[in-house]
């Protein structure tokens, strides 16, 4: 990924209802997904975003926790996956996503988690699409081990909502 998509992945995350500033407008929800849709000067960026279901350890504050999927109109990227925490992550120690016995590795960016491998975003939207649940652990900068899930129910509904509206 490219920085200007992180900044702009960034800016996404920052940018949803509820949060100061924020503009995008909200084309649906899909069981426990939302789509978006918001301009970053002219280009349309389309995405959908989930809370997290479960947060552990309980005893921590954990703040807002998102997970969320973008496509730029532009086209690339398309269904671009991150992940959204309200506290800065441990870059010694990468997140990793579990989903139907795959795992997929990320990397951090200050409060946020990105697919390490390119080629791994495509194969984890479909794990995504075709599964129930979808589990993240990380590590906070403060050395605190977090664990989240995700549900999936209402993803392929938003992700094809998504990439109608950014066509």
């Amino acid at each position: 990924m490219t920085r200007k998509h992180k900044i702009i992945a960034a800016f996404l995350v920052i940018a949803v209802p509820g949060q100061a500033m924020a503009d995008p407008t909200l084309l649906g929800r899909f069981g426990d997904w939302s789509v978006y849709s918001r301009f970053e000067g002219s280009q349309k960026i389309c995405y959908t975003m989930a809370d997290a279901k479960t947060k552990a350890p309980s005893s921590v504050r954990h703040g807002d926790i998102r997970f969320l999927i973008a496509s730029w109109k532009k086209g690339e990227p398309v269904e671009q996956p991150s992940f959204f925490a309200d506290f800065s992550l441990r870059d010694s120690r990468d997140p990793s996503i579990s989903i139907s016995g795959s795992e997929f590795d990320m990397y951090v960016d200050r409060n946020e988690a990105f697919i390490a491998e390119y080629s791994d975003e495509r194969d984890l939207v479909r794990k995504m699409r075709a599964g129930d649940t979808m589990k993240l652990e990380a590590t906070s900068s403060r050395g605190t081990n977090v664990t989240y899930s995700f549900s999936l129910r209402g993803i392929s509904a938003a992700l094809d909502k998504a990439a109608s509206a950014c066509q």
